[in-house]
């Protein structure tokens, strides 16, 4: 396998870490929304969140979760964004979740994406009736 959060989780390629234990890495992203800007990875190579074993999400969430406090802390930052993508629009094939430092009027807007609407009550509880399908 040829991945570049495996490496730099390996210590076998260069990162900015900024913390670790023993279920996560966490790194600055080399091409940063805002100063800060970190990305955690799990140490298991895992795509996407839902290749990451069921056991191991909470665990990783927790880790997450201090991750993003300590960026808001250590930027200053207001608040900030937390996001995963999977598949589409991910740039490195191992699950990884950006926390971005976000202050008022920091110039991003909403999702960095043009949001819409369903277009009527019957189309939205169709799609959400397909999704409820799809759970356990």
């Amino acid at each position: 396998m040829n991945c570049i959060f495996c490496a730099i989780v390996a210590g076998e390629a260069p990162g900015h870490r900024v913390y670790e234990d023993d279920r996560a890495v966490a790194f600055l992203d080399t091409r940063p929304l805002f100063p800060g800007h970190t990305l955690v990875v799990p140490r298991r190579h895992a795509e996407t969140l839902t290749d990451l074993p069921v056991p191991e999400v909470g665990p990783f969430f927790e880790t997450v979760r201090q991750v993003t406090g300590a960026v808001e802390r250590g930027t200053g930052a207001a608040g900030s964004f937390v996001a995963a993508n999977n598949r589409v629009s991910q740039s490195v094939p191992h699950l990884h979740l950006h926390v971005v430092p976000r202050n008022p009027k920091d110039g991003l807007r909403g999702f960095f994406w043009p949001r819409g609407r369903y277009p009527d009550d019957a189309h939205a509880e169709a799609v959400a009736a397909r999704v409820r399908a799809e759970l356990p």
